[in-house]
């Protein structure tokens, strides 16, 4: 590793390291002879300046922080990767930890990202997240926060989320217009305000346009969850017409086991979910699905964390729509 100073810049080219320092700064009291000689000598040497001096004396790290409960996730991968392709191109980088849906790693992840002294912190927070003290100091000390997918109920916090009750009102809406009576709907962690409002959501566009329709309400905090509690569904004297899937997690696990019952689809139950938008076409038919963009939601989570940077605070929640993407499995 190169570890090229001013200093030896300056003794090279016989002059001050405040020339130098100036002229790779492109300032306009140096010549342009000078500071072609400076950056044609700094570039032949790998010159890089030191990161961190730079932000003890800017205040400007150019980290942001990025916090989820899993990396290898459909949705969070789409996120992270959208995030991270804003920041390059706007001079950030982007430091990303898991907190595996624990609380306590998730309060040790904030200190993590305060001692790296991130300018500002994505954070979808866990199912168990009650006190949001290890936030507000963020906040206090002038490091936005926008929160994500999984976000707090206190709407003076800035916040970037999907549609949930219009995402699973579409959902509704089609099993109905596929004349779908008997619906199986698989849920998350049912602590989390994503699956309450998404349940609630489901529930009351049934209730309010097919009023006979039966709902049964099914929870799984995992593909693996999934897959054994739609293995008990399917195992039943009658099956229902339709699974519904809360989430591209939950679709795996149902699917493994309607492929390993040899259920048809759509013939003998129709499947439909809320996805990313990736999973329901690794499958034959295509799985119809309400999109759930991660990587929308990340451009628009950037979008909010430039505006809290230069000082906008006005709008505190920003809200990424749903659609329905039509497959063959209803």
């Amino acid at each position: 590793m190169h570890n090229t100073t001013l200093k030896k810049i300056a003794e090279t080219l016989g002059c001050s390291i405040s020339t130098v320092s100036r002229a790779l700064k492109h300032h306009p009291d140096i010549s342009v002879r000078t500071r072609e000689k400076v950056l044609e000598l700094a570039n032949t040497l790998d010159y890089e300046p030191n990161a961190f001096a730079v932000h003890l004396r800017t205040r400007n790290s150019k980290v942001m922080g990025l916090m989820v409960p899993a990396i290898f996730n459909h949705f969070y991968e789409s996120f992270i990767a959208s995030v991270e392709e804003e920041c390059r191109k706007n001079g950030y980088v982007l430091m990303i930890l898991q907190t595996a849906n624990d609380p306590a790693i998730e309060t040790e992840n904030i200190k993590l990202f305060r001692q790296n002294r991130v300018m500002g912190l994505f954070a979808c927070i866990t199912p168990g997240t009650g006190n949001l003290t290890h936030f507000l100091k963020l906040i206090e000390q002038d490091i936005p926060v926008i929160f994500f997918d999984i976000v707090p109920e206190d709407d003076t916090l800035f916040r970037v989320c999907l549609a949930d009750e219009r995402a699973a009102s579409l959902a509704a809406e089609a099993m109905i217009a596929a004349k779908k009576k008997n619906i199986v709907a698989l849920f998350g962690d049912p602590r989390m305000s994503i699956t309450q409002r998404r349940l609630s959501a489901l529930d009351d566009t049934i209730k309010k346009n097919a009023p006979g329709t039966k709902l049964i309400a099914k929870f799984a905090v995992n593909s693996e969850e999934a897959e054994k509690t739609v293995t008990e569904v399917l195992s039943a004297k009658k099956l229902p017409d339709v699974l519904f899937c809360m989430s591209d997690e939950l679709l795996i696990g149902a699917m493994k086991a309607v492929q390993t019952q040899k259920i048809n689809i759509p013939e003998d139950i129709g499947i439909i979910s809320i996805s990313n938008g990736v999973v329901p076409k690794l499958f034959y038919p295509e799985i119809t699905y309400v999109e759930t963009s991660g990587h929308k939601l990340g451009k628009l989570a950037f979008t909010h964390m430039m505006a809290c940077i230069s000082g906008s605070t006005a709008v505190k929640e920003l809200m990424l729509d749903a659609v329905l993407v039509a497959g063959g499995s209803l």
